[in-house]
């Protein structure tokens, strides 16, 4: 059920591209006596405006246009040259159907204007080869999209949307008002927060999904502020933002208005000195986050952009000097995990400020540390989009299995249509190109709601051709309110009324360019079913089940990179000498992440089948991200001057080794497969050792880890659970960053 804004929105585009669509063909048919310029003019509004699902507001939707017209000259050209054979145009239906069914890696915008640039390759590629039209066909496609990019400026517009800037300084802001004690707000609340910045929610135009800095860096910025937040929902459902609050203010207070004495032995937990650390860095993390909520909203970044660095090294510094003094001033074990929790928060809200920095600044600068995160920083634009391109040109990328599906269909529909020289050979492409779809079950759904209506409107069709037979004045009168009604009813009631109105559109178009009979509603038929069963047939070869199987596949790959970098982390910490062991390497777990994301968007967008999904992969998502940050923050903020203690980096270890084995059944039983036998038990959970930052730091992680990693198995099917019945995830009590999404 569509609503009120939807329907409205739908009526106004239905009202731009019918008036688009006349104001060429009209004029040019029967003013300029061009059939040419008039079918170029009417189908150019069409596949841009109503083809193409193009996001944004009416002026983000005219500079798409414009930007796309170049393109389709270009295509219409091509398709005008390879017309002259059929193998031809065959072989380039395959290389355009693929580029623009690719450029989807680049955002939404780009894969909003493909199908319309297809459809301009395909109306150019067919015969007859007059190449000596070719210039009455790029004119009669300029004039519709200029047409059409002014009726969306000027002509109803859609109004823009919140920008995610936006939505992202709201989500800061509620942070660090929530860091400062200056609002209280439940764990639904803050996770409710950080769900307005998942990308399903925010409109296609406003996605940060392109591979320039900008788009980087704030895509970047809002998978940290979600993530801050749910670790702010979690320390709130324990109790332990409230006395991190309470105990830091406290330290902070002047020595007679300390909460419980503190500052004369008595402290917040009784007879502990103050809190003076987190009393240093909780303050400076608050108000980066109100500074970095207030550079999204005015769009500039803010300054010093190495304060959270410093800030955090001090942090570090006092902690270490706390724990090295006199017995008698060494925190409790219990401040020491809120201190390790304050840690996270504020790695957390560095990231974030530098993502944000990124994103509103969009050049390019020198090394930030961690340079694995911050990579796209330092590489000029051609980089990224290489790097994009070549991150994606795999059997594991949906964006490239999407692009092969299209292509192969398109031109096996062309040569197809070629081979057995159907009339108006263009219908079979076009019913390929709007009724294809991700899996096998979406495109029979689609395909059978189509035949049906394309029946019913040859019926109709071919009945007005017989009743008003050579009439063209006739045809001319219903047209462009049978293009208004037809664009707008379509889209309200479904893919069978769509394509029923358009057979009636496109009968009542072709009557008044030539001479025509009710064999044109026979032959839209026939080409439609004929482009319906190629559809259908590459939907059941080539990667019938979507995304589905892959998002598995993504997921196992991406938790099979986890175990590593969590052993080589907890190396690098309990290495001695400290520094001697090299860091984990994260690129390979970063491309899995991009991977693993891009197959889990599609995913959702996939209506769910019959049986439903229970696996959490966005608990995966999540864990991946804290499992990627930790290893990056650990070393850096956490390196000891001195050994740990062997029994102490001996426990440590072993808990690295139980959570990379849960890592790899998870991966097993992600894709089916049997999971591998576990190893020894591991050591029961138990105090860190000695009260060292480190050590502290570093149970607080694994312990969370295994809680969520603990969560996602208690997540799966009993009958994937039963396989690994035996095993238990290490670590699964402690913190933890709350539950992802259940299900899909």
């Amino acid at each position: 059920m569509k609503s009120g804004a939807e329907r409205t929105e739908i009526l106004r585009r239905s009202l731009r591209v019918s008036l688009a669509a006349s104001a060429g063909f009209y004029p040019f048919l029967y003013g300029l006596h061009d059939p040419v310029l008039a079918l170029y003019a009417l189908f150019a509004p069409i596949a841009l405006g109503l083809l193409s699902s193009i996001p944004g507001s009416g002026r983000q939707r005219a500079e798409v246009m414009m930007k796309a017209l170049p393109v389709g000259l270009v295509l219409v050209a091509l398709g005008t040259v390879l017309a002259v054979e059929t193998w031809t145009a065959v072989l380039g239906m395959l290389v355009v159907g693929f580029l623009l069914a690719f450029g989807a890696i680049g955002g939404p915008r780009p894969a909003g204007a493909a199908p319309g640039l297809q459809l301009f390759y395909i109306l150019a590629c067919f015969p007859p080869y007059e190449p000596e039209t070719l210039w009455l066909r790029l004119a009669g496609l300029t004039f519709g999209v200029v047409v059409l990019a002014l009726c969306e400026l000027f002509l109803l517009p859609q109004p823009p949307g919140p920008t995610y800037r936006a939505t992202l300084a709201e989500a800061v802001a509620t942070a660090g008002d929530t860091i400062a004690g200056r609002t209280s707000l439940s764990p639904e609340a803050l996770r409710a927060a950080g769900s307005r910045l998942r990308l399903s929610r925010i409109p296609p135009a406003e996605r940060p999904a392109g591979p320039g800095r900008a788009a980087r860096g704030l895509s970047q910025a809002g998978s940290a502020a979600r993530r801050l937040l749910e670790q702010l929902a979690h320390q709130t459902e324990t109790g332990e933002l409230r006395r991190l609050v309470r105990d830091g203010a406290g330290a902070c207070a002047p020595p007679g208005d300390r909460v419980g004495g503190v500052g004369t032995g008595a402290g917040p937990l009784g007879g502990n000195p103050a809190d003076t650390a987190s009393g240093s860095l909780l303050p400076q993390v608050a108000s980066l986050c109100d500074e970095t909520a207030a550079a999204l909203r005015a769009g500039r970044p803010a300054p010093a952009p190495q304060r959270m660095d410093e800030a955090i090294d001090a942090f570090q510094q006092m902690r270490v000097r706390q724990v090295t003094g006199p017995a008698a001033e060494v925190p409790p074990v219990p401040v020491l995990r809120r201190q390790a929790a304050l840690l996270a928060v504020a790695e957390s809200v560095r990231i974030l400020e530098i993502s944000v920095r990124v994103g509103l600044d969009g050049r390019r600068t020198p090394p930030i540390e961690p340079r694995e995160l911050f990579w796209y920083t330092e590489a000029s634009t051609p980089q990224l989009w290489l790097r994009r391109v070549t991150g994606n040109m795999t059997l594991r990328s949906v964006q490239f299995q999407n692009a092969v599906r299209i292509a192969l269909a398109l031109a096996a529909a062309r040569f197809v249509a070629g081979s057995l020289d159907l009339t108006h050979g263009f219908w079979v492409l076009l019913a390929v190109l709007t009724l294809s779809r991700t899996t096998f079950g979406q495109t029979w759904e689609a395909i059978r709601k189509a035949v049906a209506g394309n029946l019913v409107g040859a019926v109709a069709a071919g009945a007005l051709l017989i009743g008003l037979g050579q009439h063209t004045e006739a045809y001319a009168a219903i047209l462009a309110p049978g293009m208004l009604i037809a664009f707008a009813l379509g889209p309200l009631l479904g893919i069978a009324w769509a394509q029923g109105l358009f057979t009636l559109v496109v009968a009542t178009a072709f009557a008044q360019i030539a001479p025509v009979s009710w064999r044109l509603a026979e032959a839209r038929i026939v080409d439609v079913v004929t482009g319906s069963a190629i559809g259908l047939l590459c939907a059941m070869l080539a990667w019938p089940a979507g995304a589905r199987r892959e998002v598995r596949r993504t997921m196992a790959g991406l938790l099979q990179e986890c175990g590593p970098l969590i052993r080589g982390t907890v190396a690098v910490l309990t290495a001695a000498p400290p520094g001697s062991a090299p860091p984990p390497p994260t690129l390979p777990a970063l491309h899995r992440l991009r991977l693993a994301e891009s197959a889990y968007d599609q995913f959702r967008s996939e209506p769910a089948g019959s049986a439903p999904v229970h696996a959490d992969w966005h608990g995966v998502l999540i864990a991946a991200n804290q499992i990627l940050l930790g290893a990056q923050w650990l070393p850096r903020f956490d390196l000891p001057a001195n050994p740990l203690p062997p029994d102490a980096a001996d426990r440590a270890q072993a808990g690295a080794r139980a959570l990379a084995r849960t890592t790899d059944r998870l991966a097993a039983l992600c894709t089916g497969e049997r999971p591998p036998p576990d190893g020894a038990p591991a050591a029961p959970p138990g105090p860190p050792g000695p009260p060292l930052p480190a050590l502290v730091d570093l149970d607080v992680w694994l312990r969370s880890l295994g809680a969520q990693l603990a969560r996602i198995e208690a997540e799966l099917p009993g009958e994937v659970r039963r396989a690994a019945r035996g095993t238990a995830a290490a670590g699964a009590a402690g913190a933890a960053a709350g539950p992802g999404e259940r299900g899909r």
